[in-house]
């Protein structure tokens, strides 16, 4: 695969990278929040992650809400196991940079992440977001459990129709199950706190996401 096309392409298996049998090292509490951005997290709060581009901004759009207990950078939806940002940069891991969100359901609903996710971001992008150009840039939602993946299909459609009426696009986000989640570097971990003029690339469509889809729908 030459260098551009892995920018837009997925690798296959057979062109991933190899990767590592150990976990790069990283946090152990977050910079904000203080508290464990390792597992094992308490059994009453949930897990949820979103790729919506450059995860320092993403990250830091949801430890600002009520309800989060803790989110960390990381890579996920790809192959390459335990990568490195370097090679998830190469386009050759098949990850999106990501965000794990821990919330306690009983102040802040998934359906309540999902707007923030489908409204701070611009999901119509395809393989890139902004001037952020690659794979690992992709909006992709990455559910825990059924619930989850059922809430994530009614609110993308219902937010496609607000697109629409819009005159905006098709939406790109997938929307695929949480299979291993490798935590990034410490550096990446809650950047924008340690560093805030850092760069943020988020930006939505200014479109509003319609919430409670399933709950109207019964």
């Amino acid at each position: 695969m030459n260098p551009l096309a892995r920018r837009h392409q997925l690798p296959s298996p057979q062109e991933a990278l190899s990767g590592r049998p150990q976990p790069i090292p990283t946090a152990d509490t977050h910079f904000v929040l203080g508290t464990p951005i390792l597992p094992p997290f308490p059994e009453e709060l949930g897990r949820a992650a979103f790729g919506m581009g450059c995860f320092w901004g993403a990250e830091r759009l949801f430890w600002r809400v009520p309800g989060v207990r803790a989110t960390a950078a990381g890579y996920a939806g790809g192959t390459t196991p335990n990568p490195t940002y370097k090679e998830v940069c190469t386009g050759l891991t098949g990850h999106a940079e990501v965000v794990l969100v821990v919330f306690d359901p009983a102040q802040l609903s998934y359906d309540g992440l999902l707007q923030l996710f489908w409204e701070g971001h611009d999901p119509t992008q395809g393989m890139r977001q902004g001037n952020d150009v690659g794979t690992q840039y992709r909006s992709i939602v990455l559910w825990t459990d059924e619930g989850q993946a059922e809430i994530a299909e009614a609110s993308r459609a219902a937010y496609q129709v607000e697109l629409e009426r819009a005159g905006l696009g098709r939406i790109t986000t997938t929307i695929e199950e949480l299979g291993s989640f490798y935590y990034a570097e410490e550096y990446h971990q809650q950047y924008l706190a340690k560093n805030p003029s850092g760069y943020c690339g988020l930006g939505g469509t200014g479109v509003a996401c319609p919430t409670g889809v399933l709950q109207a729908e019964g």
